[in-house]
């Protein structure tokens, strides 16, 4: 992120928001919008966008078999077979 480029009022931004747009594109970088002078908005295109939400679950994803493996390391797992075993016989599920 470019802070002199990146950052401007959200009155430049209607301004000159197809020139703007296509700097979002061509540079992957978000802009902040501010109104009266505090950051208010962040605009970043689609593609940005899914990126971004990607990385976020690929985290959490990761967060959660590390916690699920730190878990098990302090027992409080259980072997697969009985966890089966017992959803069988909760759903009555043949085998």
């Amino acid at each position: 992120m470019n802070i002199s480029r990146d950052i401007l009022s959200l009155t430049e931004f209607k301004r000159n928001t197809g020139e703007l747009v296509k700097q979002m594109k061509e540079t992957g970088n978000p802009l902040v919008l501010t109104i009266n002078g505090r950051a208010e908005l962040v605009v970043l295109d689609a593609e940005n966008y899914q990126a971004l939400l990607d990385q976020v679950e690929h985290s959490e994803t990761v967060k959660a078999v590390q916690e699920s493996m730190a878990a098990f390391e302090r027992g409080e797992g259980r072997p697969a077979r009985a966890a089966l075993e017992e959803l069988r016989a909760k759903h009555d599920i043949p085998r």
